[in-house]
């Protein structure tokens, strides 16, 4: 039998190979890769810059910064719903290291990322090469080894026809809604340029179908046993349930039922403002309303949540001591925890099973009376927060409401790091499914601006706020100038105020005076503390540095200015900055939840002595949840 073949090149095979991969669900089918994003080096500008070059027809995208390009890819592929993404390529060496934040972030959020760092010569003669990490217990490692703990598929080509069996690998985990991530192929330099004759297979088409599948029957029937029995159920809303496009379905199932919903950083819009049944964001950076009906729920339904620290406020937020858990999850690992009755499925076909068999049940009048009357209070405290007025700078609270009020209502709002998710996650008003994206799986600063790049690539005819502080724009503003080049308009209201402001506070409330947190000139070789009046801030001009960049730029000083320059930013056609100092110590207040952040044990300050005290008290209260139903 003779084989057709295609001789190419390794990275020239992998280029064809990424162009013909297409994905499905409901029958709908598209290209799975929008594209390459990289920076060439002599790792790679040979191999997969070339093949680049070469099949102009498959998008090539100029990257500022390595992890940079990765954030862009992640929120490219968590506004697609994990439909499409982008492949990433780097050098050998720091540009390959570079991007092990990108994929720490992108695995821990669960988005697929394919990436195709250069590696070291397969053929090892000419070693060490420029960049080459050498190690005396093995000629088998290089710095591409650090991707192995963050990436969900990883694998190191040696040999051209190893592609054949890696990629379709790849595609198995980077198309799975359980198992996706970062994947890795570490991609010798000398081996990208080396020709073999490939099947051409290969090359075809292929359509990897993502499927809906269901929980197992015996467990259906004993999650509606325990909703039945239930008299304070509610509902945890995670990422999972707008990967699966289950926001309509949850919002049905929470009117029928009358089980409120309450919702995770990666769950929000999950339910819209107005919705009666929505408690709002639950946990450490939760609200009151949600957080006093978790504390006495008796039943908790988690809808695709990994349970974060911050949902469940470090194991202390589910108080009773008989309350039960039933986890929605298409991820067996997550559905398992708390000892709960899982329902492995997708969400939406769980929620619609669901929904049918509870047809004759609801939670009891009161209890809908309860949370309705928590959900208009919680509302005036927001109503209470926007309306501020501080002087003489505006507190951050109240910018969050200039954004969510005079912004685009389609808009979509993009932040990560910092105390700005905590506020957001409480004050913010989501009017449609995508319009709250966060990346706080990985609490990333700098992600802020390559996100709202991704984004905007992935739905151009939105507009796309970046909330971000001025810590996280010092670290990862590059991608600036790649919005600028590409077209891609931002608007990116960016919040000064001298230094880390989350950090300030996390660090004031352990009894530590804000050590290290403000951008300031030291004194007598040490930084003075955060509460000092009389230190002297940094000379540094965000505002110009911003204008350089490309970005068209609005100083502002006070709240109407905020409000002007919002509506002035929408008839400029290119990336916007919009420049405002804001206050540090004007804080959105927590509401009744704890986040167990050791507190020395031993120390001569007063403060934190307190603060041990205090902690101490706390983690008395966090719990292992191993209760489970009992009847079978």
């Amino acid at each position: 039998m003779v084989m057709n073949t295609l001789r190419r090149t390794m990275a020239q095979a992998i280029v064809e190979f990424l162009k013909q991969q297409y994905v499905a669900r409901d029958g709908k089918n598209q290209p799975f890769f929008a594209g390459c994003s990289g920076i060439f080096g002599h790792g790679n500008v040979s191999g997969i810059g070339q093949a680049l070059q070469e099949h102009k027809d498959f998008r090539y995208y100029q990257a500022r910064n390595e992890q940079a390009m990765v954030h862009t890819a992640a929120a490219y592929a968590k506004m697609k719903n994990r439909l499409q993404t982008f492949a990433c390529t780097s050098s050998i060496g720091p540009g390959a290291t570079n991007m092990i934040t990108g994929a720490a972030v992108a695995t821990i959020n669960r988005l697929p990322v394919l990436l195709l760092p250069g590696d070291i010569f397969a053929r090892r003669n000419v070693a060490p090469v420029l960049q080459q990490l050498e190690s005396e217990h093995s000629q088998d490692l290089s710095v591409n080894d650090c991707f192995r703990p963050v990436s969900r598929y990883w694998d190191r080509i040696n040999r051209p026809d190893q592609i054949i069996a890696a990629l379709p690998e790849a595609m198995r985990v980077l198309t799975s809604p359980a198992e996706t991530g970062a994947v890795t192929l570490a991609l010798p330099q000398d081996v990208q340029t080396e020709a073999f004759d490939y099947p051409v297979e290969l090359f075809e088409k292929r359509t990897w179908t993502v499927p809906r599948n269901r929980p197992d029957q015996d467990a259906l029937v004993r999650a509606v046993a325990l909703i039945k029995r239930s008299e304070r159920p509610l509902i945890v809303a995670g990422g999972g349930v707008i990967y699966s496009e289950a926001h309509e379905t949850l919002r049905a199932f929470a009117r029928q039922t009358g089980i409120p919903v309450c919702e995770t950083h990666a769950g929000k819009g999950s339910v819209l403002n107005g919705d009666a049944f929505n408690l709002g964001a639950i946990g450490v950076t939760g609200n009151f309303a949600a957080n006093r009906i978790a504390k006495r729920a008796d039943l908790v339904i988690g809808i695709g949540t990994r349970y974060s620290d911050f949902t469940t406020a470090s194991k202390t937020i589910f108080q009773r001591p008989d309350v039960q858990f039933v986890n929605i999850n298409v991820a067996e690992f997550d559905a398992f925890k708390h000892s709960a009755l899982p329902l492995v499925g997708d969400a939406r076909v769980t929620l619609e099973e669901l929904g049918a068999a509870l047809s004759d049940w609801e939670v009891s009048s009161h209890y809908r009376n309860v949370c309705t009357e928590l959900v208009s209070s919680w509302n005036a405290e927001v109503d209470r927060i926007y309306s501020i007025r501080n002087t003489p700078l505006p507190s951050q609270g109240e910018i969050i409401g200039i954004v969510n009020e005079a912004g685009d209502p389609e808009g979509v709002m993009v932040c990560a790091a910092g105390s700005l998710p905590g506020d957001l996650h409480k004050l913010w008003r989501a009017r449609h499914a995508k319009q709250y994206h966060m990346e706080y799986g990985y609490s990333t600063m700098g992600y802020e601006i390559a996100g709202g790049l991704g984004i905007k690539m992935a739905d151009p005819d939105r507009e796309v706020y970046v909330l971000v502080g001025d810590g996280s724009y010092l670290m990862l503003s590059s991608d600036l100038v790649t919005s600028v080049q590409e077209g891609y308009k931002l608007t990116i209201v960016l919040m000064d105020n001298h230094g880390f402001k989350s950090i300030g506070g996390l660090s004031r409330s352990l009894g530590q005076e804000g050590f290290g947190t403000r951008y300031v000139y030291p004194r007598k070789g040490s930084l003075p503390g955060d509460e000092e009046d009389t230190v002297q801030t940094l000379p540094v001009d965000l505002a110009t540095n911003a204008e350089s960049l490309g970005a068209h730029v609005f100083r502002c000083l006070s709240h109407e200015d905020i409000v002007r320059a919002l509506d002035a930013s929408k008839s400029v056609s290119t990336t916007t900055v919009i420049y405002v100092q804001n206050d540090r110590y004007v804080d959105v207040p927590g509401y009744e939840a704890w986040w167990d952040v050791p507190v020395a044990e031993v120390s001569t300050m007063p403060g934190v002595q307190a603060a041990r005290e205090a902690w101490t008290k706390m983690r008395a209260k966090e719990r292992h949840h191993l209760e489970q139903d009992k009847a079978v």
